[in-house]
C-alpha cells in the first residue's frame, strides 16, 4: 500500500506524536525542578556592584603590597608583582564590560519605536 507523505492521516500521525513528545518533554522538566533548591537571582545592579567592589579590592591589596615592599617589610617582589598584574586585569575587565554595556545601551537607543 503506497501513502503519500503528505496525506491527512500521515500528518495527523505526526502531530499526535509530536503532541506526545511535548507532553513527555513537560513532564520530564517538572520532575527535574520537583525537590531542587531554586537558585537566588542576581540583579544586574548588585552583579556591577561586585564586580566593581572586586576589582577596588584587588587595586587596594595590590597598593598595600607595594607601599609595604617600598617600605622594605618581607614580601617577596614576585608577590607585589602579581598583585599589581591582578589589579591591572580587573581594572581592565571592569573597563571593557563597562564600555560594552555603553555600547549596548547606545544601541538600544538607537532603535526605532
Amino acid at each position: 500500500m503506497n501513502m503519500k507523505v503528505n496525506s491527512p492521516a500521515n500528518i495527523q500521525a505526526m502531530l499526535e506524536t509530536i503532541r506526545k513528545h511535548e507532553t513527555e518533554a513537560k513532564l520530564g522538566i517538572q520532575e527535574q525542578t520537583v525537590g531542587k533548591e531554586e537558585v537566588p537571582k542576581v540583579e544586574f545592579l548588585d552583579a556591577v556592584k561586585s564586580a566593581i567592589g572586586s576589582a577596588n579590592d584587588a587595586a587596594i591589596a595590590s597598593g598595600i603590597r607595594k607601599t609595604a615592599y617600598e617600605k622594605g617589610e618581607d614580601i617577596p617582589l614576585t608577590d607585589v608583582v602579581l598583585s599589581m598584574q591582578r589589579s591591572s586585569v580587573a581594572f581592565e575587565a571592569t573597563l571593557q564590560i563597562r564600555n560594552k554595556v555603553l555600547k549596548a545601551y547606545q544601541e538600544i537607543l538607537r532603535m526605532p519605536v
